[in-house]
């Protein structure tokens, strides 16, 4: 009896806490604002360029195809905005890092693409934030460009 008794608190004590962690908060943020971050700036390759939405860019010579980013980071003690800029950030060194592997030298038609949901265009990003984790998904075609 006691067993059934412990069970059935257990049982609600769970499902009383399960809301708080269960907390997924979709944001449409700034792209502008995540790549002005002074991590941003810092850690950006300035010589993969990064085209979003529909942005003009030169000549494509060679794509190499589209790939996915998927990337969380940690949100405790951050804010939803500055964990989803982080989360952006890595997302784009992603990308950048599969240009180079690749042999391109830009990312182009990079859009949010969060559990395969298109969204935001050449100006906002989606992103999903929880109570310890926010992310983001971020789809683009790797090309080498004309110069």
């Amino acid at each position: 009896m006691k067993r059934i008794g412990l069970l059935i608190m257990v049982s609600i004590i769970t499902c009383a806490a399960s809301p708080v962690f269960a907390r997924d908060t979709k944001h449409m943020f700034p792209i502008k604002e995540g790549m002005n971050t002074p991590a941003a700036k810092e850690k950006l390759n300035q010589g993969i360029k990064l085209y979003f939405g529909g942005q003009k860019h030169p000549k494509v010579e060679k794509s190499f195809g589209e790939f996915t980013s998927n990337k969380k980071t940690n949100a405790l003690n951050k804010d939803d905005h500055e964990a989803c800029d982080w989360s952006l950030l890595s997302a784009l060194l992603s990308l950048q890092e599969r240009a180079v592997n690749e042999g391109g030298n830009a990312v182009i038609n990079i859009r949010s693409y969060y559990k395969k949901n298109e969204a935001g265009g050449a100006g906002e990003y989606e992103c999903h934030a929880g109570a310890v984790m926010a992310g983001v998904t971020l789809r683009g075609e790797v090309v080498k460009l004309a110069k």
